[in-house]
């Protein structure tokens, strides 16, 4: 609460009494935060303190001059009442004069024509009193000796029941009539049975909340409610029909003002506070929608940011369309070459044309050795031929990281480890294949000439069956009718197939060492995703009081719903006696009204899960950095 000073000119009254307020010589300070002038004569510790004689002595310049300094000398909230002797006696005198006579010759007809001079100067200072007054109970110790005055509760008393709080004259006053009794009412206690002449600020409270439409009065009748009803000591005097029950719940969807939405929670937080109370506003018509704001106002104060973390793993891919490649087979010009020389640089030639160093390639040496002889045996007489030793010991040669070397293990395995066959891509789409990939035909254009050129090799063959000589296939002589057909099976195989947009351009492995191309590509082991990517929502900072105290409301109302109280103890031979039990009461009707409570509680307790479970999809959305509150959310998620 802040300290409120009145907006007025002090002018006048600054020069009225001798030589203004400039500071006497050697005077103590009573403060470093003094703004004012300083004068001995009105801050003395005396009876006889001009400050107190002012306000008493009924001339309007005196009490205007004291009023501006005590709102001066307050505003520090250091200056203590107690040390002018009477000086509180003094500023409760125009107050109390205006909340039993002075508020009747204000209205809002009145109000409309200027009032009365001598009214208007009363009323001014019965308000600069209160500001006075409101000011110095901000202070701990001006609080303390307030709390204890004869005057100070019967002003609120007063001002609480017999000012209107539609009237605009009267709002003001009423107004810091509230915010006065702020300060004192954390160490005042209702009585546990009042009666119709006791003091209970409460139902004028309520009223002014319920009614008003002034927003400041509103803020300062339910702070000062949620701040009497928050001492277990006065929960009694809650009540589920309250106007001010009905005023918080009306003004909660305001989120946009953040006052009015606190005090508010505030106030709903007191009386939920009270298991009874707790119980009882489950039956409430408005519950389920107090419940659904309530989640929507965490929700709209919650601070987040989206935290994305990769958890990709390697990913092996390899182009889903392959050059198709061979193993190197010697031209006829490689060849023609090859035996105008003689060995073994023939054969150091001939290595280095038909492999190529790899350091995990493998050969066995009869497949090395049988390479070479295949190749140059027609040529034998000619030109001599090395021995399998020779030309294996030449590997070494050619290829320094290769070595010939001997496999242990049942059987024993001779191999030529570091080398491969060249591999050559088969970069003509349409090449004939005939005659088992011998003929000389150059690659077509497209598979039409394709087929009409191996349908002239059909053609050429004298037999009236003939087998299909296509590369390696294994088809048996067939008559040259069923050959045709069968021949597109081999030209449909080089065509392209069309992909689809969203179809990617490669092929996921499983692993570094998935074969690819395999025979049954769909038994292949499925691949790891190719993107993996965790993207949440992450709360930045612990959530404002307004989201706390709604939390509170919130874990509450669901405690009250999924708690069911156990139905009392009967004082008869079934049991042990129930406390409090009273004689002569008749058993039958307090069974009735006994089980007219249980089915209310049980009812309420149906409605609350059932609005539980309505904005339980809300609640999900919730996320709270601190792991205790996050745990209440998961609790009733759950």
């Amino acid at each position: 609460m802040s300290v409120y000073a009145p907006n007025r000119n002090a002018g006048t009254s600054a020069n009225y009494y001798r030589g203004g307020f400039s500071q006497q010589p050697g005077a103590p300070r009573l403060a470093n935060t003094i703004i004012d002038g300083y004068e001995r004569w009105y801050t003395d510790s005396i009876p006889n303190n001009r400050m107190t004689l002012s306000l008493r002595s009924g001339i309007h310049q005196e009490i205007n001059w004291a009023l501006d300094r005590l709102c001066r000398l307050f505003q520090n909230e250091t200056y203590l009442l107690k040390t002018i002797p009477g000086l509180i006696d003094a500023l409760f005198e125009w107050p109390e004069w205006y909340v039993k006579e002075g508020y009747k010759a204000s209205n809002d007809i009145q109000s409309l024509f200027s009032p009365p001079p001598e009214l208007a100067l009363k009323r001014r200072h019965a308000l600069e009193s209160l500001f006075v007054l409101r000011n110095a109970a901000l202070h701990e110790p001006n609080a303390q000796e307030l709390s204890y005055h004869a005057h100070s509760f019967p002003l609120i008393w007063d001002a609480f029941n017999n000012l209107n709080s539609s009237v605009d004259d009267h709002s003001e006053f009423l107004l810091n009539s509230i915010d006065f009794f702020h300060s004192l009412a954390p160490t005042y206690t209702l009585p546990p049975h009042l009666a119709r002449t006791s003091w209970n600020p409460i139902p004028p409270l309520a009223h002014i909340a319920g009614s008003s439409s002034d927003r400041s009065l509103i803020l300062a009748a339910l702070s000062a409610l949620a701040l009497i009803l928050s001492n277990p000591s006065n929960a009694s005097q809650l009540s589920p029909d309250s106007p001010a029950l009905a005023a918080s719940l009306r003004y909660l969807p305001l989120f946009t003002d953040k006052p009015l939405v606190d005090v508010c929670l505030s106030y709903l937080y007191a009386h939920l506070s009270h298991p009874v109370m707790a119980k009882m506003f489950l039956l409430h018509l408005q519950m389920p929608v107090v419940v659904r704001l309530l989640v929507s106002l965490i929700l709209s104060e919650q601070v987040e940011e989206t935290i994305t973390i990769d958890v990709t793993g390697p990913v092996h891919t390899v182009p889903s369309i392959t050059v198709p490649m061979k193993d190197h087979e010697l031209t006829k010009e490689e060849r023609e070459g090859l035996l105008g020389r003689d060995e073994p640089n023939r054969c150091y030639d001939w290595m280095k044309l038909m492999f190529v160093s790899k350091p995990d390639g493998e050969l066995t040496q009869v497949e090395f050795w049988n390479l070479y002889k295949d190749t140059f045996s027609p040529y034998a007489s000619e030109h001599r031929l090395l021995v399998a030793s020779d030309v294996i010991k030449n590997v070494s040669t050619v290829f320094p990281s290769a070595q010939a070397m001997v496999l242990q293990g049942d059987v024993q395995k001779f191999i030529v480890r570091g080398v491969d066959r060249r591999k050559v891509p088969l970069t003509e789409r349409f090449k004939c294949l005939w005659n088992k990939s011998q003929c000389p035909a150059p690659g077509f254009t497209d598979p039409g000439h394709l087929f009409d050129h191996i349908l002239d090799h059909i053609t050429a063959a004298e037999e009236s069956e003939c087998p299909c000589l296509w590369a390696s296939c294994s088809q048996h002589a067939i008559p040259k009718a069923a050959l045709r057909p069968h021949i597109l099976t081999h030209i449909s195989g080089t065509e392209t197939r069309i992909k689809t947009p969203s179809q990617s351009d490669t092929i996921t492995l499983s692993s570094a060492d998935s074969p690819h191309p395999m025979s049954d590509p769909t038994n292949r082991p499925p691949p790891p995703p190719r993107s993996t990517v965790i993207t949440f929502r992450q709360p930045t900072a612990d959530p404002p009081s307004t989201s706390l105290t709604a939390l509170l409301c919130i874990r509450i109302l669901f405690r009250a719903s999924i708690t069911t109280s156990q139905e009392a103890l009967r004082a008869d031979a079934d049991h042990f006696g129930f406390p409090g039990f009273v004689e002569g009461t008749d058993e039958q009707e307090m069974e009735s009204r006994d089980q007219i409570s249980i089915d209310k509680e049980r009812e309420g307790e149906i409605r609350g899960r059932k609005a539980f479970l309505g904005v339980r999809h809300l609640m999900e959305g919730v996320r709270i950095k601190d792991e205790a509150l996050m745990g209440w959310i998961t609790e009733m998620v759950l």
